[in-house]
C-alpha cells in the first residue's frame, strides 16, 4: 500500500512542475489593440501603462478612469468612444501590479502608492493646472478617496478634482463583502504563494462571473482576456499583496470615508444593485445616510458588480446625466 502512495507521488510531482510553470497566455487581438494604442512612463523605476485620447473639440473637460480589482484599464473599453465624444481627453491606467503596469515582487502594495502613481501620470501628461473629472470603479473608488482627502489636505502634488462619480466599491467594510478567495489571500501568508500559484482560468472564471448578474456574464473571450491581464508579467504571484487593500480600507476608513462625507466637490455613486460584494440595501442605505451632499443612480436591478460592463448604456447616460448638471 505504502508502495503505491510512493508512486503516486512520485508521478504528481513532475506534473505539478508543469502545471506550475503553464506560460501565460497569448495576448489576444483585442488585447494587442489595447496594448498597442497606449503607452508607459515610469514611476519609481516601474513601468507604468496608460491610454490617452483627445475627443470633444472646443472642450477643455479631462476624465480620469480607474479601475477595478483584479482587472485592467480595459474595464472602460465600453464606454470609450462615447466618453471621447464628450471630453478633451479620455485618461486611464493599469495600476502597478495590474494588466500591462510592472508587478514587482515582493512588493508592498498600497493604496496610497497607488494614488502616487495617478499624480505622477496626471504630472507626466501635463495637467496638474487642470482641474480634473475621476470615473473610477471598485479598487478605484478607494484609490479616487485618497485623491480626494489628498485634493481637500493641499497635499504636495495633489489633483485639482473638479468632480467624483464612484461605482460599486468596497468603500464601507462593514458593508463589504469580499470573495472567498480573496480572504484566504488577504489573511493566509503561509498559503498565499501556494494559493496564487494553483489558481487557474476555470477558479478564476467562476469567481468572477459570481460578481456579475446572471444575464450580464461576460463572454468567453472577455473572461480570457480578464485572466490574461493578470497573468501578465505573473500577475498572479502578486494577487496576495495588492488584496491588503482590504486591510487598508479598514485600518484607514476614518481617513477615507471622511473625505467623502466631508468634501464639497461634486460626488456621485452610480450602483448595480445585485453586487454580491456590496450588497443592496445595505451598501447604499449606508451611502446616502453618510454621504448626503452626494447624488446617487441605481441601476437595472439585474445589474450587479461591474455595471459599466454590464449595463454600459445605463452607466454613460447616469454619469453624463450628474456631469453635464454643473
Amino acid at each position: 500500500m505504502r508502495e503505491w502512495w510512493l508512486l503516486v507521488g512520485l508521478l504528481c510531482i513532475p506534473l505539478l512542475a508543469v502545471y506550475l510553470h503553464i506560460p501565460p497566455p497569448q495576448l489576444s487581438p483585442a488585447l494587442l489593440t489595447w496594448r498597442s494604442a497606449g503607452a508607459f512612463f515610469t514611476f519609481r523605476s516601474n513601468n507604468i501603462f496608460y491610454r490617452e485620447t483627445y475627443g470633444a473639440v472646443g472642450s477643455s473637460d479631462v476624465v480620469i478612469l480607474l479601475h477595478g480589482f483584479p482587472t485592467s484599464s480595459l474595464d472602460w473599453y465600453k464606454i470609450w468612444e462615447p466618453l471621447n465624444q464628450r471630453f478633451n481627453r479620455v485618461i486611464a491606467l493599469d495600476f502597478l501590479g495590474f494588466g500591462f503596469s510592472d508587478k514587482p515582487r515582493p512588493h508592498r502594495y498600497s493604496i496610497f502608492e497607488q494614488a502616487s502613481v495617478v499624480e505622477a501620470l496626471v504630472s507626466h501628461l501635463g495637467l496638474t493646472e487642470q482641474r480634473v473629472n475621476l470615473l473610477s470603479h471598485d479598487y478605484g473608488d478607494t484609490v479616487a478617496l485618497e485623491l480626494l482627502y489628498r485634493s481637500d489636505h493641499n497635499r504636495t502634488g495633489h489633483l485639482t478634482i473638479n468632480s467624483l462619480c464612484l461605482s460599486n466599491g468596497g468603500i464601507f467594510p462593514e458593508t463589504h463583502h469580499p470573495r472567498f478567495l480573496q480572504k484566504l489571500l488577504k489573511d493566509s501568508s503561509f498559503l498565499s504563494p501556494v494559493l496564487t500559484r494553483l489558481t487557474n482560468y476555470m477558479v478564476f472564471s467562476k469567481g468572477l462571473g459570481d460578481v456579475f448578474g446572471p444575464y450580464t456574464q461576460p463572454t468567453d473571450a472577455e473572461f480570457f482576456d480578464m485572466w490574461t491581464g493578470v497573468r501578465f508579467n505573473d500577475g498572479n504571484l502578486v494577487m496576495d499583496s495588492i488584496l491588503q487593500f482590504i486591510n487598508q480600507r479598514d485600518e484607514h476608513r476614518d481617513r477615507w470615508v471622511g473625505a467623502l462625507t466631508s468634501t464639497f466637490i461634486p460626488v456621485h455613486m452610480i450602483y448595480g444593485p445585485l453586487d454580491p460584494v456590496n450588497p443592496h440595501p445595505q451598501f447604499i442605505f449606508l451611502y446616502q445616510k453618510l454621504v448626503q451632499r452626494s447624488t446617487v443612480s441605481v441601476l437595472d436591478e439585474h445589474i450587479s458588480h461591474y455595471p459599466q460592463l454590464e449595463d454600459p448604456t445605463g452607466f454613460l447616460n447616469a454619469y453624463f446625466s450628474f456631469i453635464n448638471a454643473f
